[in-house]
């Protein structure tokens, strides 16, 4: 979700212009962060991992740092955790679990905690692949451990606040991101476990497991981040039996009773790894397993109020979106951008174009808006598009 405003609305024939293209970032699907001036990102090069900052305005480098030798996984062309930026830091997750903290001014490392080392967790097939959440003076990461699910950390040194424990967390993390809710006057963070982990809610304060739910999960990858607004949670998984639910929370005592308001099984909904956005009242996503199909559900309801059964633009494979001004922003996997009207009236494509110089690896990054310029992330190439409304 983007804050910016006075973006243009359709496309030229073509696409927006574009304004620089750079090269030679290194490898992976990290989908870069706009701030303080600079572009953070990561890339593997060889064997390394390297977080690399470059300056908002041309692209230029800023400074790039190697954060070890890049973990064995599959897909392994490079890091999927897109760096976090907050107290003039740098937080991101290398595929191998080393959750590392730099000085955004000039990379230089802070701390390193890692995730299979210091608490328990395990690489899975495709790699760490969170973008860990940092609240206030404190950052929280996902080690998918029996000990420690969860963790909250100083974020200033690292030190460990909390760890939650979770009897079955799936064996594993899983490939989604933390986020923070309130429900009924409590703090929560709120994601998705590994496998048959389910989705968690645990007290933002003690670390406490406050709730649980396991039908959406599925043997693979649960990967979406989860939406939760007032006490509801839209959540969904990709692949074999995963599918959509919406939930409702009321408190009980000390934990949360999870009611299923609405459940569609993966035939019907769900979405596979391009992720969801809450615009108003309404949800938009990409459905179906690996595909992009646009969709829009009632937040309140869960019912699916239109869908398309094509991707947006001829955009073909899984689709990931952003929001922006009104309008989402489609990245399909076989290259294609997409701009589409986020309005409950309907499906209304209002441009599209195909990446410049596509990689013969898949299109993944989500797409990022900010200060009037469109980023996309391919490979070891980062395009950049005016997409400024001129008045």
């Amino acid at each position: 979700m983007s804050t910016e405003t006075g973006l243009l609305q359709k496309w030229p024939e073509g696409g927006p212009k574009k304004l620089w293209t750079v090269s030679d970032l290194g490898g992976g699907y990290s989908t870069p962060s706009v701030a303080a001036g600079k572009i953070f990102g990561m890339g593997k090069t060889g064997k390394e991992e390297r977080i690399w900052a470059l300056t908002e305005e041309d692209g230029s480098p800023a400074w790039s740092t190697p954060i070890g030798t890049a973990a064995k996984v599959g897909y392994d062309e490079g890091g999927r955790s897109t760096p976090t930026f907050a107290n003039d830091k740098v937080y991101a997750v290398s595929m191998g679990g080393d959750l590392v903290c730099l000085n955004a001014k000039d990379g230089s490392p802070v701390w390193t905690k890692s995730y299979t080392k210091d608490f328990g967790g395990k690489v899975q097939s495709w790699g760490f692949s969170e973008s860990v959440l940092v609240d206030g003076d404190a950052v929280i990461g996902t080690p998918g451990s029996a000990a420690a699910a969860l963790v909250k950390l100083k974020a200033a040194t690292g030190e460990t606040i909390w760890q939650t424990a979770v009897k079955d967390p799936g064996g594993a993390n899983g490939y989604s991101s933390p986020i923070k809710a309130t429900v009924d006057g409590v703090p929560m963070y709120v994601t998705l476990l590994g496998k048959t982990g389910g989705v968690i809610g645990v007290h933002a304060d003690s670390g406490k497991l406050l709730w649980k739910y396991n039908r959406v999960m599925n043997g693979t990858a649960n990967i979406p981040t989860v939406i939760v607004k007032d006490n509801l949670v839209f959540c969904s998984t990709g692949y074999g039996d995963g599918g959509s639910a919406l939930l409702k929370l009321t408190k009980s005592g000390d934990v949360f009773a999870v009611d299923e308001l609405k459940y569609y099984p993966s035939k019907e909904l769900q979405n596979h790894h391009g992720g969801m956005v809450l615009v108003g009242d309404y949800v938009y996503l990409g459905r179906g397993h690996n595909n992009g199909l646009p969709t829009c559900v009632e937040f309140k309801t869960g019912n699916i109020v239109w869908k398309e059964d094509e991707g947006a633009g001829k955009g073909n494979g899984s689709g990931c979106l952003t929001y922006a001004d009104g309008m989402l922003y489609f990245r399909y996997q076989n290259g294609v951008m997409a701009l589409v009207k986020a309005s409950p009236k309907g499906f209304e494509l209002e441009g599209r174009f195909d990446i410049p110089e596509k990689s013969n690896k898949p299109s993944w990054p989500h797409p990022v808006v900010a200060n009037g310029r469109l980023y996309v992330r391919d490979q070891d190439k980062l395009h950049c598009f005016d997409v400024k409304a001129t008045k």
